[in-house]
């Protein structure tokens, strides 16, 4: 028996209040699903790509998990990444966050690797980094090609 492949499906991020972060990735352009309707108030999911994005009361993902619920670090050593077509859209969509209720934490500009990066973060304090690589294209589909894949 082969073990089965890892693939990412679904991103649950834990907030502290559902109708606030929902409100903020439909103002991002998200697309919410109605497979959260009959649970009102305890979960949202929303299209995102080839990966489906839900968001969960903390409180509630903790015990699930049967872990504390214990207070955020300012840094957990994960962010979140969105990849566009150029650095202009990287700054539009950090702007877009910023106009939502999200908080720019480091604004759209040249790095090091030879593309454009910045971040922010929702109003739960996730962090996202939204870069524009020019060695990473995207294929007919929109996904992210690496190289030598």
């Amino acid at each position: 028996m082969t073990a089965p492949d890892l693939r990412l499906h679904l991103v649950t991020l834990g907030v502290s209040d559902l109708s606030r972060a929902a409100a903020f990735y439909r103002a991002l352009g998200l697309v919410e699903s109605k497979a959260g309707e009959g649970e009102a108030g305890n979960v949202a999911f929303f299209h995102a790509g080839n990966v489906v994005l839900s968001l969960f009361p903390r409180g509630r993902l903790a015990e699930d998990a049967t872990l504390a619920d214990t207070p955020p670090q300012p840094f957990v050593g994960l962010t979140l990444a969105c990849n566009v077509g150029s650095p202009e859209e990287a700054a539009a969509l950090i702007a877009r966050a910023e106009a939502a209720g999200g908080r720019v934490v480091k604004p759209a500009q040249k790095v090091f690797w030879g593309g454009t990066s910045g971040y922010f973060a929702d109003p739960d304090g996730h962090l996202w980094e939204v870069a524009h690589n020019p060695f990473f294209p995207f294929d007919a589909e929109g996904r992210l090609m690496l190289p030598g894949a």
